[in-house]
């Protein structure tokens, strides 16, 4: 099974991969990630990612295609895939489609996390995260249960991304508002569009995701 799931900055994409993830036995395909992994290499398409994310700007489309392609022919990828992060506009996921089909696949499902926007700005600036082993917390919503101390590896230096404040967020979004919203109705009209309401508890949102794929 191929899934894509779409959503604003902060909608909780990031989360509920996770758990689906732990449902289905895929591979989780996060774009940021991949990116992020980019730029700590330092090469030179790194650092021209890092100037283009800190500015919360998009990579273009031909880099992160290739990126997903040379991803999505791994082993892990055979049984299917979880897209985090992409597509993000029309173009790509047009893109996205003409990939899969060269690969002999299909995108099987999308899942379109909703959110309100003053409180999705709000979980983004919160955020931050384990310098040692990436685990993620929120200043209000989900503190570690040890000021000071991960969860998952007892490590005491925690990180925020460069890129979470206010003003990139809402820079962000509207860009979401622009170029990523016109896509929900592209899938809708093709039948693979499942909106749910990412307002909801962690783990009511875990069930409705859950019961549209039969997991």
């Amino acid at each position: 099974m191929n899934i894509v799931f779409l959503g604003m900055p902060g909608s909780g994409k990031g989360t509920q991969a996770e758990r689906l993830l732990e449902r289905l036995r895929i591979a989780h395909l996060s774009t940021g990630d991949m990116l992020r992994a980019r730029i700590a290499s330092g090469d030179e398409l790194g650092l021209k990612a890092k100037a283009i994310v800190e500015v919360g700007a998009f990579m273009p489309d031909d880099i992160m295609l290739d990126m997903i392609s040379d991803r999505i022919s791994q082993p892990d990828c055979e049984k299917g895939f979880l897209l985090d992060g992409f597509p993000r506009t029309q173009a790509q996921a047009e893109g996205l489609d003409a990939l899969m089909t060269q690969k002999g696949r299909k995108i099987d499902s999308v899942i379109a996390l909703m959110v309100d926007e003053d409180i999705l700005v709000e979980r983004i600036v919160g955020r931050f995260s384990c310098k040692a082993c990436g685990a993620g917390y929120h200043e209000k919503f989900n503190r570690p249960k040890v000021d000071g101390v991960c969860d998952h590896c007892g490590g005491h230096e925690f990180v925020h991304r460069k890129d979470d404040t206010p003003e990139t967020v809402h820079r962000r979004v509207d860009i979401f508002h622009k170029e990523t919203a016109p896509i929900i109705p592209y899938y809708e009209s093709r039948g693979l569009l499942h909106r749910v309401n990412g307002m909801n508890a962690i783990e009511t949102v875990e069930k409705d995701i859950a019961s549209i794929l039969g997991a």
